[in-house]
């Protein structure tokens, strides 16, 4: 009887090749179907086929690499801050952001650019199966775009940094094809990149499209991120004086409140400290009071408030509250979820970029 093939894993053009060099070296025999011949390096979901003979030892195999390949230092060096974006308006208020804070963080900027490519087509011929783009040119003109794109921003950056209005600090372009969320999580992933600074649309903006990347990136990635509404007030980084930071007593809160003074460098830094909870115990006040005292020891210039909010309608006793006090930036530290926690039980991060329109500053301790 003739040892059929089946699916091993299903990975991108690259990643299919270099597990096809190592189980081949091993002795398996490999194929790689689906593949784009027009353009292999565009190939998305390329198929690695073995004999099912084979499948216990390259399963075995392909898991000790991927697991090796989890476990990879970052490629560069040097700290980084990640500044995914679209080409919209927006975009010179998050460079500012970005540089800003690369330069506090004496760290590289990395622009990411991810744009859509043209629908595959899929075609069979007997045991091969390939993927053809129905229009050749319209994919060079995207991707011919982008680099246009991409150009030109580097131009008006150098040309803002000669002028004095950006620190002089080393900056590249990641452009990538594919689904925004993924490829800003990948590239952290792999690169875990001190802060990433992205756009939000803001409650102000029917277009949640924005905003609800930005809520997924926050809730799925472990590198601190700045979030940056549309509509928010403060118009620069100096302009940061007032930092809410909503608490919930753990010890890690502690670690994440000195991650953020340590970002906000204002010489006038004020910062709330909130509780939201339906219960009102006397021992909420005397946790926040411990956590202000805490910090009026280590940073003895630090000016601190605190207050307990009730949790039956956090958003909006919480919205409120930032705006009666003038508040320029909203802090939190955020555990990482996973799909069914996200899909049931959004975050309150994921609740605030979609309707608030106050910075936040979202740490992963």
């Amino acid at each position: 009887m003739e040892d059929k093939l089946v699916t091993l894993a299903i990975r991108t053009y690259q990643r299919a090749n270099m597990i096809k060099a190592v189980l081949e070296e091993n002795g398996i025999e490999t194929a790689i179907h689906n593949l784009n011949l027009e353009h292999p390096e565009m190939a998305v979901g390329v198929r690695v086929r073995i004999k099912e003979s084979d499948l216990p030892r390259a399963l075995k195999i392909v898991e000790e690499m991927e697991s090796a390949w989890e476990q990879e230092q970052p490629k560069s060096a040097n700290q980084q801050v990640l500044i995914p974006i679209d080409l919209s308006d927006q975009i010179e208020k998050i460079t500012d952001f970005g540089f800003h804070f690369a330069d506090i963080l004496a760290a590289e900027v990395v622009f990411m650019y991810v744009y859509f490519s043209p629908a595959f087509t899929i075609s069979s011929n007997n045991e091969v199966s390939t993927y053809s783009i129905s229009d050749g040119e319209l994919l060079r003109r995207i991707i011919s775009s982008a680099n246009a794109d991409v150009d030109n921003l580097s131009n008006l950056i150098h040309a803002r940094i000669d002028r004095g209005e950006l620190p002089n600090i080393p900056f590249t372009f990641e452009l990538k094809e594919g689904v925004p969320e993924d490829q800003i999580l990948d590239y952290c992933k792999k690169h875990n990149p001190a802060l990433v600074v992205m756009g939000t649309q803001g409650k102000k903006l029917t277009n949640e499209l924005i905003g609800s990347v930005c809520a997924e990136v926050m809730d799925s990635c472990a590198s601190p991120i700045f979030a940056v509404p549309a509509q928010m007030t403060i118009q620069s980084p100096d302009d940061i004086h007032r930092v809410a930071f909503l608490t919930n007593f753990d010890q890690k809160d502690l670690i994440a409140i000195d991650r953020v003074i340590s970002l906000l460098t204002s010489d006038k830094l004020e910062m709330f400290f909130i509780h939201a909870s339906n219960k009102n115990e006397a021992w909420n006040e005397v946790m926040l009071e411990g956590i202000k005292a805490y910090f009026a020891s280590h940073y003895p210039n630090l000016i601190s408030n605190y207050a307990l909010l009730g949790s039956s309608d956090t958003l909006k006793l919480l919205d409120k509250y930032l705006l009666n006090q003038k508040i320029d930036v909203l802090a939190f530290n955020s555990r990482r979820r996973n799909f069914f926690m996200r899909l049931f039980n959004p975050s309150l991060a994921y609740k605030m970029v979609l309707h608030s329109d106050t910075p936040m500053l979202v740490t992963h301790v």
